[in-house]
């Protein structure tokens, strides 16, 4: 899966909200509202071309539906995050956020929990 602009990002999280839209639907849930209707077509159209989007033609018009799940792509950027800024370690990502103090001891104690139930 190739890596996706911060532009193509929002977008993605737009489709991924409403599951399927015209580009007129894109628009309002975008938070730079300066972008032009056709810069917004264009940046689905390249979500397309890189196999995250897909349409329906009606007419002229296209609906565009995500067919990278919101869930796929999550595990994809972890795991790219993971190798490039914590030398593949997930111990490594729990303590940069324990560290960053954006993990509180109670977080870490569910996500004990969460690990210690899996492996039940």
């Amino acid at each position: 899966m190739e890596k996706l602009t911060n532009k193509e990002e929002e977008i993605m999280r737009v489709l991924w909200e409403l599951e399927k839209a015209f580009v007129k639907e894109v628009m309002p849930a975008i938070k730079d509202q300066k972008l032009h209707y056709n810069t917004v077509s264009t940046i689905i159209r390249k979500l397309e071309e890189k196999g995250y989007v897909s349409h329906q033609a009606f007419g002229k018009t296209h609906q565009y539906f995500p067919i990278v799940s919101k869930e796929k792509y999550r595990k994809q950027f972890m795991n790219m995050a993971t190798k490039r800024f914590f030398d593949n370690s997930f111990k490594n990502v729990v303590s940069y956020f324990a560290k960053e103090e954006k993990i509180s001891a109670k977080e870490l104690r569910e996500i004990l929990d969460i690990i210690e139930n899996e492996e039940k």
